[in-house]
C-alpha cells in the first residue's frame, strides 16, 4: 500500500455507504495507523433507504427509520455534507461545494485523492410538460413522501369543508405517473392510507376519491414479468384505481391534467415518478460516459480506461456477466446496488494491496412490490407470489437489507406496533414553514404559499 491512500467516495447513497462501510472495516488497521483515509461527500447528512418511501409516506413506519445517519454509521470516515461539482481525474482532484461555501465567497473546496468511487446515483428524469415544474412532487426522497402525505390529508380536509363541487372534486383527485416501483408501490400505499383516513371524515367516501396511474408503455412493474404485472393492474381496478396504459401526461397546467387520450382532470396532485437519469456531477468528469450519460465501467467495476476510479449503482454502466445471450448492463436498481457496494469496496482494498480484482456476477434473484397494506406481488427465483404472501416477503427482504441493526429494530418495532394500533392519519405540513405563526405573531408578514397549496405540502 501506499504511504497514505486518500480515497473520496461521492455520495452517500446505496453504493457510497455500503462502499464506505466496506472500506472501513477492510482497511480498520490501515485508518488506526494513518495509512489511509476515506473521505465521503454527501449533499445529506444520511442515506434514504428509498424502498420504505412508500411505507413512510403511508404511516408505517416514522421517516427517521427510513435514513442512515453518515456519521454514526462511518465513524472511521471523514463525512463532508455537500455536493461535487467537478472532478478533474487527470489531477486527482475534486471540486466540492459545501454548506459554508456561500458564507465565506470563496468558491468550491479542492479535495486531492489517490482512489476516487463515483456513486452519486441519480436524480429525476422530467420531460418539458407544461405545469409539471409548478405542480408535480417526485418521489425520490424522505422529504418529498412526507410532504405528499401531507398534502393528501390536507386534500382530504379541503374536500371535507368546501362548499365548491369543482373544488371539492379537484381535491379528491389523485394523478400519478410512471408505472415502476416507485409510482405503483407510492399509490398503492397512499390509497390504502386515504381510504382509511376516510373512515374519520363525515363527509368523505372512499368512492369519492379518483385515483389514476399513466404509464406510458403498454405494462407495469416490468421487473416482476408480465403475469404478475397483470395481475398488478386488475388488482389495482379492483381497488377503483384508473390504471391508464400506452398514455402520456401532456399538461398539468392550470391544475388540470390533461392525457393523450383526451382525458381531463382538474387536480391538485400529480406525483411524478416516470423515471431517472444519471447524476448531473458526471457530465463535469473527464471520466468516459456512454451514450446515456452513464460512466463506463468493467466487471471489476473500474471506470474504463481511468486507473483508480470506480463506481457502481445508477451511475455506472456494469457488464452483466452471468446474463445469458447477447452482452447486457445491470439493471440500476438496490439488488445490483447492493451487491456491487460490496464487491467494489473490496477491489479498492485489493488495488491497494496489489492483489488481483474479483468480477462482479451476480445473478437477479427477483423483485418484490408492495401494493399497500397486506397485498403485493413478487417473482423470485421464477416463483411467482401475490397478496399476502407476496407482502410479507416484501417487508422481510427489505427489512434484511436495511443498514445497521439499530434501524432493522426500530423499524421492526414501529411494525409491530401497526399491527396492534390504528394508523396514525395526522398531517402535519406546516413543519415545512415553522416561522410562519412566530413571523405573524411579530408582526410580520408571514411566508405566501399559493392559494390552492395551504401549507405548501407539495
Amino acid at each position: 500500500m501506499k504511504e497514505r491512500a486518500r480515497i473520496l467516495v461521492v455520495g452517500g447513497g446505496y453504493v457510497g455507504l455500503y462502499t464506505a462501510l466496506r472500506l472501513q472495516r477492510r482497511l480498520k488497521r490501515e485508518l488506526g495507523r494513518g495509512e489511509a483515509e476515506i473521505t465521503v461527500v454527501s449533499p445529506d447528512p444520511y442515506m434514504t433507504y428509498q424502498p420504505f418511501l412508500p411505507e413512510a409516506a403511508a404511516g408505517a413506519i416514522s421517516p427517521r427509520h427510513v435514513v442512515v445517519p453518515l456519521r454514526r454509521v462511518l465513524d472511521r470516515c471523514h463525512v463532508v455534507i455537500g455536493e461535487a461539482t467537478g472532478i478533474d481525474h487527470a489531477k486527482r482532484t475534486a471540486t466540492i461545494s459545501t454548506l459554508a461555501t456561500g458564507e465565506e465567497g470563496t468558491g468550491g473546496r479542492q479535495i486531492p485523492y489517490d482512489e476516487l468511487v463515483l456513486a452519486p446515483g441519480s436524480v429525476s428524469r422530467t420531460l418539458p410538460i407544461p405545469g409539471l415544474a409548478d405542480h408535480a412532487i417526485g418521489f425520490k426522497t424522505v422529504e418529498e413522501a412526507i410532504g405528499l402525505r401531507n398534502h393528501v390529508l390536507e386534500q382530504m380536509d379541503i374536500a371535507s369543508s368546501t362548499r365548491d363541487p369543482a373544488i371539492r372534486d379537484a381535491a379528491l383527485t389523485f394523478v400519478f405517473v410512471g408505472g415502476g416501483y416507485a409510482g405503483v408501490e407510492a399509490l398503492g400505499e397512499l390509497e390504502d392510507m386515504a381510504r382509511y383516513a376516510a373512515r374519520y371524515y363525515h363527509n368523505i367516501r372512499p368512492e369519492d376519491m379518483k385515483w389514476i396511474l399513466v404509464e406510458a408503455s403498454a405494462r407495469i412493474l416490468p421487473e416482476v414479468g408480465e403475469e404478475m404485472g397483470r395481475y398488478t393492474v386488475t388488482e389495482l381496478r379492483r381497488r377503483n384505481i384508473d390504471v391508464r396504459l400506452e398514455t402520456r401526461l401532456e399538461s398539468c397546467a392550470d391544475r388540470v391534467a390533461v392525457l393523450s387520450d383526451g382525458s381531463r382532470f382538474p387536480t391538485r396532485t400529480v406525483v411524478w415518478t416516470a423515471g431517472v437519469k444519471p447524476h448531473p456531477v458526471l457530465a463535469a468528469t473527464d471520466l468516459p460516459l456512454n451514450e446515456r450519460g452513464r460512466l463506463k465501467c468493467t466487471a471489476e467495476l473500474t471506470v474504463d480506461g481511468a486507473p483508480h476510479a470506480w463506481a457502481a449503482g445508477d451511475a455506472a454502466s456494469v457488464p452483466d456477466v452471468s446474463a445469458e445471450g447477447p452482452p447486457r448492463e445491470c439493471a440500476p436498481n438496490a439488488q445490483h446496488a447492493l451487491r456491487q457496494a460490496r464487491v467494489l469496496g473490496d477491489n479498492v482494498v485489493r488495488s491497494l494491496r496489489g492483489e488481483p480484482l474479483e468480477t462482479y456476477a451476480h445473478k437477479y434473484a427477483g423483485s418484490v412490490a408492495s401494493l399497500g397494506l397486506h397485498k403485493g406481488v413478487a417473482q423470485v427465483y421464477g416463483r411467482k407470489l401475490k397478496g399476502y404472501p407476496a407482502w410479507f416477503m416484501h417487508r422481510t427482504y427489505h427489512l434484511s437489507r436495511v443498514p445497521t441493526f439499530n434501524r432493522k429494530a426500530r423499524v421492526a418495532a414501529e411494525w409491530t406496533l401497526a399491527g396492534l394500533f390504528k394508523r396514525e392519519i395526522v398531517s402535519l405540513g406546516s413543519l415545512e414553514h415553522p416561522r410562519a405563526e412566530f413571523e405573524l405573531a411579530a408582526g410580520g408578514k408571514p411566508s405566501q404559499d399559493p392559494p390552492d397549496n395551504p401549507k405548501g405540502s407539495s
